[in-house]
This record gives structure tokens, C-alpha cells and sequence, in this order.
């Protein structure tokens, strides 16, 4: 019984919790006056939070730390001028697809995903590049890059020297790495629900590290399992000490609202459970009644029980009962106890029926081949599409996906097929296929997001001689072909059934830099002043840029319309009406209002006037008052 304290309530105990919530990673420990170890906040790392600078603190304290920490946190909180832009060509049903992929640096992605979906991602999974000393931990090349960019994304060293591969000559083999993923972690966090989940698959090289500071972004109590994925079962004498036969797959979730984690119950698991006896219960399976500990460990669990096919009493000789005596005559009256088929078993069993079992099962944290496939299968599978060509690289088992799509908190079992899933390092798309796959299978309707750097491949690569420029052109390729393989297997009407996906190439903001001062604007330049939008830009580019700036989500359905030989974009059945061109009327604005969206947006220049501008908004305030109007 809780005992009350009769005074007013401890308002820091209470600001030191919500800040926590807010930001766990700047949590730590402290001792009071009176010794004893209490929450607190580390100041500095606070400071950052709330800084637009890069804060100096303290070199030590009792926390992971590295060279390029604080940078790492400035570099997820600083804002970036840049857009997605959409690339028709490289997509697939793309005015109606709910599924979504982005080419580019997946910190630039994360940042302008950070309105649009904005807790709004039940699961995440991501496999980082492992830190062996070759993989490619920064952005690639683009062709836009500058000094400025690569030093802001910590790409070159302090001595101006490309960070390419992550060597273990450079001091910062592990520093690069943490300060990597730290920015991402920070950033995928904000996007998951209360109850989302997000699962990192990683080698033993960074395992621990990586769960430090999963910790300092989730919060220790929300890092909830360390799971080991048995990702090949054959062994090679060519390693000099131990042979890794397993990865590890950390589980952490978005906040205490997933305190519970199920799985669904596959075929396999309910095989087990049958009803020999004809209990009107149902199916059932049984489970041992016998303690794992001793009569001289658990006296109150040692009694007597009573065999009731024939009188005969019972006793364990050397091991307790695994419930009480009150539970037993409980189990006695319901009928719950087996003793087998002819009655006359030495032990009784614990009927556990399969209808009161509820919400899936617990999981377990290891995950054998025979369940998550390999790194093998998941070759296999990519070989099969791309006509027997290795294209990439170890990729992870579709198998392994749908493990992981398996996984789910309750309440939410009964629409569990029905999420956005998110996977930042996307690689080959196998997350992709995996969503594919398990949405054709029980007709769930999950949609992905993926994100891939458009890193080139080394022209010996069987990727390259097969003619693909990037991993990002394989990947796309990937969820093609294995969108029309599903599709050709399926018997039943496959209409309902998207495999398509939206293409969105992260680039520079498409509104141009206007600002001058007197000296830089000469006369000749004064008719190029006149318009702030890049001229390289479609409509097109413009709505996307409109729907980031609005937080909606980008893959809502597109119509093209033409109101008056001006083209028209309708978003989401009203939900915003765009129209991008260079010249505008009192007409088509009015066209537009009576529609009576909820939001409308225009060119800023289209308006011959100020005067124009003004009667533009006064149409929309006499016919469509809640419209909110913008122009760019």
C-alpha cells in the first residue's frame, strides 16, 4: 500500500522526469546529500540540446565518450536547405503507390523526414555498415559536394583528408563510427510511435558500443534486448581464434508505452497443440509440473497430490511442485491436470490451452537459421532475381525481416498488419522485399520507406559489369523485380496489392538564394533577381517541397489537373490544391476556393501585383475561409 507524503509534490523530481522523456540521452547519475545515487541531468549535454553551437564541457564523466561526440549531436540538430525531389523514372505506380524510397545521405533524409512522419513509424530496422576498417561509413561522392558540406557531415579529417573508408590506421576507427550512427539514432528516434520499435543488426566489433549509446538516445530502461541471430551454421578453420556464426540484432524501443513485446504465433507453434482427451476447451498442449528447484529449497511448494484414476498418492522424492497448493486444487477442480492417456502417469502435466494464451507469444532472444535464414539464403534470394548475378554483397535474409515484422506490441495485434516500416540503411531492399512478401501472404497492408546512398560500385563488381552505376540503382531494381515475381505467383485478384514505390532524390532546397547586397546586384542581373525559384525546377519539384514545408507525408495520392491551361496538382482528394504557374488569375484562384480545400499554394511571382496578391487571399476569405494559403 502506498503511503502518501502529505506534502506538495518534488517539482524538480518532476522537471527531471520530463526532461528525460524529452531527452534521455542527457541522463546520468548523481549522489544526493545523503549518498545514495539519484537521477540528474548532465548540464552540458542539455546545453547542446538546446544550443545552435557546438557546446564545450567537461572531458570526463561517467558515460561512452569519444572525440567528435558533441559534433555528432550539433550535426543532428542543425538544419539543413534542402529538399526531395521526385524522380518519375526510377519509380513504379508512383501517383498512387504509399510506398516510398530515397536516394541520398540517409542524415540529410532522416532530418527532412523529421515533420512528415514525425512519430508516426511503428518499426524501424536498419544494418549499418559493420565497422571492419573497409566499409563506407560516411555519405559517398556526389557531384554537389563542397569542402563545406563534407566538413559539415564530417566526412573529411581535420587535415582536409577524405574519410572514405573507416581504415584502422585513422585514430578515429571507433570515433567515426559512433559519431555516424549517433546523429542517425538521434534523429530515427523522433520518428517511431509511443510504441514503435526499432532493431539494429550489428557485428561483435561495435555490439557494445552500440548498445551505449542506444542507451543514451533510447534511455537504459528502453533498450529491451540484445537478440543473436544465427546468420550461417557451418564453420571455416580460416579464422585464427573464434569463428563468428552469429550476429547481434539490439532491440530498443521509442518509450515504456511498448512494455509488453509479442510475436506472432506461426504454424509451427501451433502444431504442438492438439486434444486427445475431447476437452471442450479446445486445443491444448501441456508443460511440466515439476519445479526445477528441490523440497529442501521450496517447502511451501512440497505436498502431496492425489492420482485420481486410482487413489494413488503422489510425491515428488526429490524436487518441489512448480505451484502452490491452493493453485494445485484450482487445477484439480477445472480439470487442468494430465496423466496421460491411460491416467497412470508418474507426474501430472499442466494442461495450457491454446485459446487463453491471447496476443501472441513471447519472444526469445535467439533466433536459430532454420526460422531467420542466412547470409547464404539472403544471396541466394537476390542471385534468383538478378538471373543468377551475386549483385550485392551479404544481404540479409528476407526470412529475417519478416522474423523481425513479426514482432509487435499489444495492444495493437489487431492491426499489426497495417504500419510503416522504416529502413535508413536500405543496402539491397531486402527489408523492402520482406514487406512485399509478408503483405502478400495475409494481406497486410504495411508500407516502407527506404533510404539509400547513391554509393558507387567498383566497376569490377558483378553489379557494375551488370550495368548498374550504384547501389541505389541496384536496390530499386531489387523491389522491381521482386514486386513482379509476387504479383506472377499470386491466384488471387493482386489489385489491391502495391508493390510500387515513390523515388524522392534528396538535393538542394529549389528556392533560390535572392539575397544581395546593393554592390552584387548590377543591372544586367536585375531580371534574374526577379523570381525566387530556382529555374531548373518543375512544378512538380515545387509541390514536393510544399508538402515537406506542411508536414504531410509524401506518398499521398497525386492527381495533374488543368484549370484554365494552368496545371494543377490536387493532393489527398482537397487536402492541398498547388498550382505553380508563372502567371495567375482572378479566375483560376477563384476555380481553386471554390473547391474549397484545405490548403492552397501558389507562386509568389505568378501575381502580377501586390494588388493581385491581395485579391487572391480576399477570394479565398469570401469562398473558403478555413483554406490556409501560402505562396513560395
Amino acid at each position: 500500500m502506498e503511503k502518501r507524503t502529505l506534502h506538495s509534490p518534488d517539482l524538480t523530481v518532476r522537471n527531471i522526469e520530463r526532461i528525460a522523456e524529452l531527452f534521455p540521452n542527457v541522463m546520468t547519475e548523481a549522489h544526493d546529500a545523503g549518498g545514495n545515487v539519484v537521477p540528474s541531468i548532465d548540464f552540458d549535454l542539455l546545453r547542446q540540446e538546446l544550443s545552435d553551437h557546438i557546446v564545450e564541457g567537461p572531458q570526463e564523466r561517467y558515460q561512452l565518450d569519444w572525440p567528435g561526440k558533441r559534433s555528432a549531436a550539433f550535426a543532428a540538430n542543425t538544419p539543413i536547405a534542402k529538399t526531395l525531389r521526385p524522380v518519375r523514372d526510377e519509380s513504379v505506380d508512383f501517383d498512387t503507390t504509399e510506398n516510398l524510397f530515397i536516394e541520398g545521405d540517409n542524415l540529410d533524409a532522416l532530418k527532412l523526414l523529421q515533420e512528415s512522419y514525425l512519430g508516426k513509424v511503428k518499426l524501424i530496422y536498419i544494418d549499418p555498415p559493420y565497422n571492419t576498417g573497409n566499409d563506407f561509413v560516411y555519405a559517398d561522392d556526389f557531384a554537389e559536394s563542397t569542402a563545406e558540406y563534407l566538413a559539415k557531415s564530417q566526412q573529411i579529417s581535420e587535415a582536409g583528408e577524405r574519410l572514405v573508408a573507416n581504415s584502422e590506421s585513422n585514430g578515429r576507427f571507433h570515433s567515426d563510427w559512433l559519431s555516424m550512427m549517433y546523429s542517425r539514432l538521434k534523429l530515427a528516434r523522433n520518428l517511431l510511435t509511443e510504441d514503435g520499435l526499432m532493431f539494429i543488426s550489428i557485428d561483435d566489433s561495435e555490439a557494445a558500443t552500440l548498445a551505449s549509446i542506444a542507451g543514451e538516445i533510447f534511455g537504459d530502461e528502453n533498450v529491451i534486448a540484445d537478440i543473436a541471430w544465427e546468420k550461417r551454421y557451418t564453420r571455416s578453420n580460416n579464422a585464427n581464434a573464434f569463428y563468428s556464426v552469429k550476429d547481434t540484432i539490439l532491440l530498443c524501443r521509442r518509450s515504456s508505452r511498448a512494455a509488453r513485446v509479442k510475436e506472432v504465433r506461426g504454424t509451427q507453434n501451433s502444431d504442438i497443440y492438439a486434444n486427445p482427451d475431447g476437452d471442450k476447451r479446445g486445443l491444448w498442449t501441456s508443460s511440466s509440473y515439476v519445479n526445477p528447484a528441490t523440497r529442501s529449497a521450496r517447502p511451501n511448494l512440497s505436498y502431496s497430490i492425489v492420482r485420481p484414476i486410482d487413489g494413488v498418492v503422489v510425491e515428488h522424492p526429490t524436487h518441489a511442485w512448480k505451484h502452490g497448493q491452493a493453485e494445485h486444487e484450482r487445477h484439480v477442480r477445472e480439470g487442468r491436470l494430465w496423466w496421460g492417456k491411460d491416467g497412470k502417469a508418474q507426474y501430472p502435466r499442466l494442461k495450457v490451452f491454446l485459446s487463453e494464451l491471447g496476443e501472441g507469444m513471447v519472444p526469445i532472444d535467439l533466433w536459430s537459421h532454420e526460422v531467420a535464414g542466412t547470409t547464404d539464403s539472403g544471396g541466394a534470394e537476390v542471385k534468383a532475381l538478378f538471373d543468377g548475378a551475386a549483385v550485392f554483397d551479404f544481404p540479409k535474409p528476407t526470412s529475417l525481416i519478416k522474423k523481425i515484422l513479426g514482432i509487435f506490441v499489444p495492444p495493437w495485434a489487431e492491426w499489426s498488419k497495417d504500419f510503416i516500416v522504416l529502413d535508413f540503411f536500405a543496402g539491397s531492399s531486402s527489408t523492402a522485399h520482406a514487406v512485399l512478401e509478408q503483405n502478400a501472404k495475409d494481406g497486410g497492408e504495411r508500407r516502407f520507406v527506404m533510404v539509400q546512398l547513391a554509393e558507387e560500385l567498383s566497376p569490377k563488381s558483378t553489379a557494375a559489369l551488370q550495368g548498374y552505376a550504384n547501389i541505389a540503382q541496384v536496390s530499386r531494381e531489387r523491389i522491381r523485380r521482386s514486386g513482379q515475381k509476387i504479383l506472377g505467383s499470386l491466384e488471387q485478384d493482386s489489385a489491391n496489392l502495391d508493390v510500387g514505390f515513390r523515388t524522392l532524390r534528396v538535393d538542394s532546397t529549389s528556392q533560390a538564394d535572392v539575397l544581395r547586397s546593393a554592390d552584387e546586384s548590377q543591372q544586367d542581373l536585375l531580371a534574374s533577381l526577379e523570381s525566387s525559384i530556382k529555374p531548373d525546377r518543375t512544378g512538380e519539384d515545387l509541390l514536393f517541397q510544399v508538402i515537406l514545408d506542411w508536414g504531410l507525408e509524401l506518398t499521398l495520392p497525386i492527381v495533374r489537373e488543368e484549370i484554365d491551361g494552368r496545371g494543377v496538382f490536387a493532393v489527398d482528394d482537397g487536402a492541398l490544391l498547388a498550382c505553380f504557374a508563372e502567371s495567375m488569375t482572378p479566375a483560376v484562384v477563384r476555380a481553386l476556393a471554390e473547391r474549397e480545400p484545405l490548403r492552397a499554394v501558389f507562386r509568389d511571382d505568378a501575381f502580377e501585383s501586390d494588388a493581385a496578391r491581395i485579391n487572391a487571399e480576399q477570394i479565398f476569405k469570401e469562398i473558403s475561409p478555413t483554406t490556409e494559403v501560402r505562396t513560395i
